[in-house]
């Protein structure tokens, strides 16, 4: 039933871009490009991909600690497990 509005929405941005016509799809296409290319733009855009790839380091770590053997049990090796198929890949021979 969610695609109903989709579609309905979709048709009427289709109608109302065409009788916009390529001028206005122009005109708001540099519009875009001159708040995309503004310095403070450009330096927000630069803060949030820091951020986020904060939070994916994070992500990364956290997951890590909840996958990572608890209480020594250790690997053969004492190496870390590798993903399945990988074997072969990481030289390890297993």
């Amino acid at each position: 039933m969610k695609i109903i509005p989709f579609l309905l929405g979709a048709g009427v941005g289709y109608v109302l871009g065409t009788r916009a016509g390529r001028e206005r799809y122009e005109q708001i296409a540099r519009a875009y490009r001159q708040v995309a290319d503004h310095p403070s733009v450009q330096g927000a855009a630069g803060v949030a991909r820091a951020k986020a790839g904060e939070a994916v380091q994070t992500g990364v770590a956290l997951a890590k600690e909840k996958v990572a053997p608890s209480g020594g049990a250790e690997t053969a090796g004492g190496a870390e497990p590798s993903a399945p198929g990988r074997a072969a890949a990481n030289g390890s021979g297993r």
